[in-house]
């Protein structure tokens, strides 16, 4: 957003992983970081009184499935109440804001059909986090009706939903880039549990780029108002766990891993789940830009990066040059979205 011209003001209770990505591009010398709760609705609007923002991207979350498990309350209190209390601060404001709120593809009640999901395909979930998200649906979507519903509204709300991401600087634990990365890094083998599981990988900068396409069409006109978009990539390009890492292998080297699921842990995991994102694309205009290599090979140079060139204090100017590689990409594809 910085390089887009916005002033940007951040959101977050704190640094959630030890490396991360805030630390490792030096986010702090780059945008106003606020630490606060997302749940302290009076917080919230008191910044949003104070930074009078014109638009509002609302990612803040308990993203991780299996922590999930472990804290149900304090992952539904904060994907579902959080999202409540981002549109609570926007409820009386005065002047034209967009607010795009983000969720998760984990929304839909996945049957794990072969087909992708729509964005009018029922909402739920058999785990504390599908069903995290499914509430902050209901609560998005009931503002939406109760305050927000006029077209003509000066707060326009979008609501998107995506998933499977992938891409340099995650190092939440219980996922399978990270974990990855983690163990190899140390030479050690990782421990894969449903090696076979398939999923929609997406690099980060696809659905981001499928944010700013919804955020812009709301301030240009309120035609998509109250709407809700899947952002993923092309439904082809499904791919097992395995299959991703030894894409992976490519670019890394002494890469070991071992199958672990044969252990007792058997929390509940999709082994199917995909998204139809025919409404982006004839709504926004939106298509994902880059194939799975392009997506392995960018997320995979990005921490051989990070590891290997002990003179680099800081990964943004690297973050950047790959925004910059994602956009000529997306050019080169004739992808109208392309800034």
């Amino acid at each position: 957003m910085s390089r887009l011209g916005a002033n940007v003001v951040g959101l977050s209770v704190d640094i959630p992983s030890n490396p991360s990505n805030f630390e490792a591009t030096c986010l702090d010398k780059v945008i106003d970081d606020r630490k606060i709760d997302i749940r302290d609705a009076d917080k919230v609007k008191n910044i949003v009184a104070e930074v009078r923002p014109d638009f509002i991207f609302h990612l803040a979350a308990q993203s991780l499935v299996r922590r999930s498990y472990q804290n149900p309350i304090d992952t539904i209190s904060t994907n579902a109440l959080g999202s409540a209390s981002i549109l609570e601060a926007v409820r009386d404001y005065k002047k034209p804001v967009v607010v795009v709120m983000i969720t998760s593809d984990k929304a839909y009640d996945n049957v794990e059909w072969p087909w992708g999901y729509r964005e009018t395909d029922r909402l739920g979930g058999k785990d504390p986090y599908s069903a995290s998200k499914g509430m902050a649906e209901i609560a998005i979507r009931s503002y939406i009706e109760s305050y927000f519903k006029d077209t003509k509204h000066n707060v326009r709300v979008g609501i998107t939903r995506a998933g499977n991401v992938i891409g340099g600087g995650d190092w939440a634990h219980n996922r399978v880039v990270p974990d990855c990365i983690r163990s190899w890094s140390q030479n050690d083998p990782v421990e894969i549990r449903n090696p076979n599981s398939t999923r929609p990988w997406q690099h980060v900068l696809e659905p981001l780029s499928g944010y700013l396409a919804l955020g812009a069409s709301l301030y240009e006109n309120g035609d998509h108002h109250g709407e809700a978009y899947n952002f993923g990539p092309n439904m082809d390009q499904n791919y097992s766990v395995c299959e991703l890492i030894a894409e992976m292998s490519k670019y890394w080297e002494n890469v070991n891993w071992k199958d672990a699921s044969s252990k007792k842990d058997k929390l509940h995991e999709a082994g199917l789940l995909k998204l139809n994102c025919d409404k982006a694309l004839h709504d926004l205009n939106w298509v994902p830009a880059l194939d799975f290599s392009d997506t392995v090979r960018m997320t995979a140079s990005w921490y051989k990066t990070y590891y290997q060139d002990k003179k680099r204090k800081s990964m943004h100017e690297y973050a950047i040059r790959q925004i910059n590689e994602y956009i000529d990409l997306a050019k080169k594809k004739k992808i109208e979205w392309s800034i």
